[in-house]
């Protein structure tokens, strides 16, 4: 039967193939360490509350100005969920570009 069989170019290419997933495993691990050193910071609408998550969306602090406390509760509650939208919005973004630069070229179904 001809054209069946697993040939020297199919052993090649199946070779190709595992080095490629050991070099998005290697690059995955390093990813993984900048993101999780990465401060990415979202701020309130007006910029009086400030959140910093990591790369990985892990709180890092927050920063609230003295006129933000004086506005009450409620609206403290409003810019912190601002704050906090503007970060995670910002953090999934650049985690989303780096994971598309990591796997560029290698036609990875959902990426």
């Amino acid at each position: 039967m001809a054209g069946t069989g697993f040939g020297l170019g199919k052993m090649k290419e199946l070779a190709d193939a595992f080095k490629k997933a050991q070099q998005v495993q290697e690059g995955a691990k390093q990813l993984q360490a900048d993101l999780d050193a990465m401060v990415i910071t979202g701020q309130s609408n007006d910029g009086l509350v400030t959140v910093d998550l990591s790369g990985n969306q892990e709180p890092r602090g927050a920063s609230v100005s003295p006129e933000a406390l004086e506005k009450g509760a409620e609206a403290l509650s409003e810019l912190i969920t601002e704050a906090m939208a503007d970060a995670y919005t910002k953090s999934t973004a650049t985690m989303r570009e780096k994971m598309e630069e990591l796997t560029g070229g290698l036609n990875l179904p959902g990426l």
